[in-house]
């Protein structure tokens, strides 16, 4: 067991390293990483579909990076906002790494990107781990997880630097409790804002934005707990 969890920390290290060159570097040319996080069907795609749209419409040079494990669907639906967008298809593999996203960098990231946003594949266990070299880190849940998702996934929604709520259009369909939600959420990560969201109704329309173009002009983000325990 012991021979497992040192190679699992090193196996983090690495990837944690490769994130801080990543970041220094992007920094160094303007761009600010956003990482998205969250599970399978949460409207994460079609949530960042609008807001690469809404940065087009306010002239924010801004571009997308989507993973999956096969298909090219959510690249083929983000590209209609008309910003660049590129595929990332990882063979299996359950979530992205700061020298997988480099490496699809290189060579393809516009010079005058100001924010990339990273859609990371469906998932909220292997991805929590991973540093992407990302300023803000935001994990989605959609009114139809279920109130308590926060207590299931607490390394995802603990190290979070925002927390959104997708499809509250139909919070009332499925009897989502956003005060149980809330609670839970604040019992993983003390302090992190969470914010209401839904594509058909427009709540909540460029906060995702907003909150991106703000972190890459030097607003401090949420300080996770979690995150000041494991550094």
């Amino acid at each position: 067991m012991c021979r497992v969890v040192d190679l699992q920390q090193a196996v983090l290290a690495r990837n944690d390293a490769a994130a801080d060159t990543l970041r220094a570097e992007l920094a160094a040319r303007g761009t600010t990483v956003v990482n998205l996080l969250s599970s399978p069907g949460s409207g994460k795609t079609a949530l960042l579909e609008a807001e690469l749209l809404r940065a087009r419409e306010r002239g924010v040079a801004a571009a997308a990076l989507t993973a999956d494990l096969a298909t090219e669907n959510d690249a083929r639906r983000l590209a209609r906002s008309g910003l660049p967008v590129k595929q990332i298809l990882t063979d299996g593999l359950c979530h992205l790494e700061a020298g997988m996203l480099a490496g699809h960098l290189d060579g393809w990231l516009p010079a005058d990107t100001r924010l990339l946003f990273v859609e990371n594949v469906g998932n909220l266990v292997c991805p929590a781990s991973y540093d992407l070299g990302e300023s803000l880190r935001v994990v989605l849940a959609s009114v139809t997880e279920g109130e308590d998702k926060p207590l299931k996934y607490p390394t995802a929604f603990g190290l979070a630097h925002l927390v959104v709520v997708t499809k509250t259009d139909i919070a009332g369909a499925v009897g989502f409790d956003e005060t149980a939600f809330r609670a839970h959420v604040q019992q993983v990560n003390p302090g992190v804002d969470v914010v209401l969201t839904s594509v058909r109704t427009g709540q909540g329309a460029g906060v995702l934005l907003d909150r991106a173009l703000a972190a890459a002009g030097g607003t401090p983000v949420h300080a996770p707990v979690m995150a000041r325990a494991r550094s």
